[in-house]
């Protein structure tokens, strides 16, 4: 732990605007070096980014659209009060909501010369000062924060007497941390969750009972929550004014960037950091609070003036990320909003070139949306000279509502032999390639010269060495052949060989060891470098992310604005949600909808009414005349795909609607003709088929595709292919194998995997 302010060496906490043609674009990338005097710091900002910069005294209040720039204009106005003489960096604590925004923040203001200053999260902020206190406060050592609650919860509801299911209790879960976050105690959270009009769909009083028991659980255990590391934080700063006094003298200046996500409880430790001063700055936009179901709300943000009326405002609407076409349609989807957030609603300016319309595809059901986005992203893959759109993986994204809808886009993605990570699964750090990696770069670190392979590396540059080192783990210059697990291994390493070389220029004369505290930092912050592969994520995933391609996929009625979605105050919320996924576009931009979850459904969906007055055809739900360009695709999706009628079931005559039914050609319930003998070969086979690609098994063939078989053993190539789930592709690659065990005969010689190139459907 650091040492008190006064003790040893360090410390503790150790409006209305046209385009600017003329305007420099915001850089990707952090200046290469300090600019070295205050007014430099200055250089490149628009106009409204410089008036957020040299305002350094009193409250501010910047209104930052999607794109304009926001970490820009407050890590230059940080930099700029430190090497003017106004801020003494430990003095500054720069708040925002993730580990990965507190390091890139920290990055930049260290390129900037405020190398001092820290920059955390509100959760990060209040551990440091609950650890460092409860000994003076409480006594004794800190609690252990406990990381894992929903096991915590799922034993506090079976002495409830309480069965619930794997989506019930993360929902459970989400209800505590929303009563905590709103600081609501087990015994008022019925009434408040009614007077709140939030429609949950687990019984409020099981809830309360579930929550009191957590709790009890808690004490027992002597263990804490994240929520409570901020409830006794608040409660430590109000209870001892010397210990708030303390933080007090040591953080004098406030920044908080994404204002519109605090909650109550954020916003209460908040006003305790700064007591009775006003030298805060507040960053955030109304158009983009999403996390209502965590207690954020965008009040505070709107109120502010209010609060403060001598505080100073500035608008940064100016649009730096996307096209006009981009920023156009993400106007329109606004102007249709109601509410007192759409009433501050911030009208974007395009800052730059004019790009293709976004493009709007209807398509007759989910997994011909899924083949036809995996066919498209190929096309932006391949090199320009050959047609394609020239855009490396790690610039493309499909986006969904909600993290069920990956899987049908990891197969698409996988059938086509398009890498892809998915957001929000296993942290980057924590996979075991990378861990291997950071042993093998910290023991060449320590060698240093005495290390043969840096020897040999030495003229190669740090981004050599890095590579020289990952050698001896594995890594090879030239990507593997084929996709899964084997190129994802791979793609994770090489994000570490670009990472040295960008950290090289940065960092001219950069050593190993260097290298190795810069990983060892992000890994802190979980600011993980970028992967060269497509990204599947959620909506709320996605939020503080920019591709040049964006997908966004699955947008019905339904599943945008969810189901559950009642009140107006929670579909203006989805209205939100889908306009920070159109923001995550710099260029490229898809929507599209299936009108029936699986092939033969009934047509029965209907496209999203946020796309109403916005897609080509259509008319404003509310007479909203902000239409967005683009145009309308009504393909089928696959080229070639049959055309299907409903699908019956061979045994009962009913029709058929779920996917895994109409592959069987059966009901669920309806007996089966399954060879199980034939079945465990295929599953065996498959097995062994995958750990030669390096792919997950299900890639290969999905066990309800592997029950088709067993049921209907085909015999020939045309009884093999009109079964759902072998393509063309499969039946090229897979066939010859499938149909030698359907009629019991040996293996044929192992077919060569086709190139990336070849369609695979």
């Amino acid at each position: 732990m650091d040492n008190p302010p006064h003790g040893p060496p360090g410390t503790w906490q150790h409006g209305g605007v046209t385009s600017a043609p003329h305007a420099s674009p915001l850089p990707s990338e952090p200046h290469p070096s300090s600019p070295g005097t205050a007014d430099a710091v200055l250089d490149g900002l628009d106009p409204e980014q410089r008036a957020v910069a040299t305002t350094l005294h009193g409250p501010v209040c910047v209104l930052a659209g999607a794109g304009t720039g926001k970490t820009r204009a407050i890590t230059h106005r940080i930099a700029y009060g430190v090497l003017a003489g106004v801020y003494q960096p430990a003095t500054v604590l720069a708040v925002t909501f993730t580990q990965r925004a507190a390091g890139e923040m920290r990055g930049r203001l260290r390129q900037l010369g405020a190398g001092g200053v820290q920059a955390r999260t509100f959760h990060s902020a209040a551990l440091r000062q609950l650890q460092y206190f409860w000994p003076k406060a409480v006594g004794g050592e800190a609690p252990r924060v406990e990381e894992r609650k929903i096991q915590l919860v799922a034993e506090a509801a079976a002495r409830n007497r309480a069965r619930l299911e794997r989506a019930e209790l993360r929902e459970v879960t989400g209800e505590i941390e929303w009563a905590k976050m709103t600081q609501t105690i087990p015994e008022e959270y019925p009434a408040v969750l009614a007077k709140a009009g939030r429609e949950v769909s687990a019984d409020p009083a099981q809830v309360s009972r579930i929550y009191a028991t957590y709790e009890q659980l808690k004490r027992d255990r002597g263990v804490i929550d994240f929520e409570d590391v901020l409830l006794l934080t608040v409660g430590i700063l109000s209870d001892r004014h010397d210990i708030a006094e303390t933080v007090r003298r040591q953080y004098q200046h406030f920044v908080v960037d994404e204002y519109q996500d605090v909650s109550p409880l954020q916003q209460r430790l908040l006003q305790l950091w700064l007591g009775e001063r006003d030298s805060l700055c507040v960053v955030g936009d109304a158009s983009q609070t999403i996390y209502s179901f965590t207690g954020a709300t965008p009040e505070h943000l709107l109120n502010f003036r209010l609060r403060h009326p001598e505080a100073t405002v500035v608008k940064l609407v100016r649009d730096y990320r996307s096209t006009p076409q981009v920023v156009h349609l993400a106007n329109g989807l606004l102007a249709q909003a109601r509410g007192r957030a759409a009433e501050n609603r911030l009208e974007l300016v395009s800052q730059r070139p004019a790009g293709p319309e976004p493009v709007f595809v209807e398509h007759q059901d989910e997994p011909t949306e899924a083949e036809a986005t995996a066919r498209r992203i190929r096309q932006l893959l391949a090199p320009v000279e050959e047609g394609g759109g020239g855009v490396p993986a790690s610039e493309i994204a499909v986006l969904f509502r909600i993290n069920a809808q990956s899987e049908i886009y990891e197969q698409a993605l996988a059938d086509a032999g398009v890498p892809y990570q998915v957001k929000g699964a296993e942290r980057f750090f924590e996979r075991p390639e990378i861990r291997q990696a950071g042993l093998a770069l910290r023991g060449a670190a320590r060698a240093g010269g005495n290390d043969r392979v840096l020897t040999e590396a030495a003229d190669d540059g740090l981004g050599g060495q890095v590579g020289a080192v990952l050698a001896t783990v594995g890594w090879t210059p030239t990507p593997p052949s084929g996709s899964g697990a084997v190129r994802q291994r791979w793609d994770s390493l090489s994000s570490l060989v670009r990472l040295a070389e960008a950290f090289e220029r940065s960092r001219p004369g950069a050593t190993l060891r260097d290298f190795v505290t810069e990983l060892d930092e992000r890994a802190a912050a979980q600011h993980a470098p970028t992967v060269e592969g497509v990204t599947l994520a959620s909506l709320h995933t996605a939020k503080g992310l920019e591709w040049d391609a964006v997908f966004l996929v699955g947008l019905t009625d339904g599943m945008l604005p969810i189901t559950h979605a009642k009140t107006p105050e929670q579909v203006e919320e989805e209205r939100r949600l889908l306009y920070v996924g159109v923001t995550r576009a710099r260029r490229d931009l898809t929507l599209s909808w299936a009108l029936s979850r699986s092939p033969g459904g009934r047509a029965s969906r209907r496209p999203s009414r946020f796309l109403d007055g916005l897609r080509p055809g259509s008319s404003a739900a509310r007479g909203a005349g902000a239409g967005g360009g683009g145009s309308v695709e009504r393909g089928s999706g696959a080229r070639g795909r049959r055309q299907r009628g409903p699908v019956m079931c061979r045994e009962c005559g009913r029709t058929l609607t779920e996917a895994a039914e109409i592959k069987l050609r059966r009901c669920a319930d309806c007996p089966s003709s399954m060879d199980e003998e034939l079945f465990e070969r295929l599953r065996e086979w498959r097995l062994e088929r995958a750990r030669e690609l390096g792919r997950p098994p299900y890639t290969v063939f999905t066990d309800v595709t592997l029950m088709a078989i067993a049921e209907s053993v085909p015999g020939s190539e045309h009884e093999l292919g009109r079964i759902s789930g072998v393509g063309p592709h499969k039946l090229r690659q897979f066939g010859p194998d499938v149909l030698a065990m359907c009629a019991g005969q040996p293996l044929p010689e192992t077919v060569t995997d086709p190139s990336p190139e070849s369609p695979e459907k």
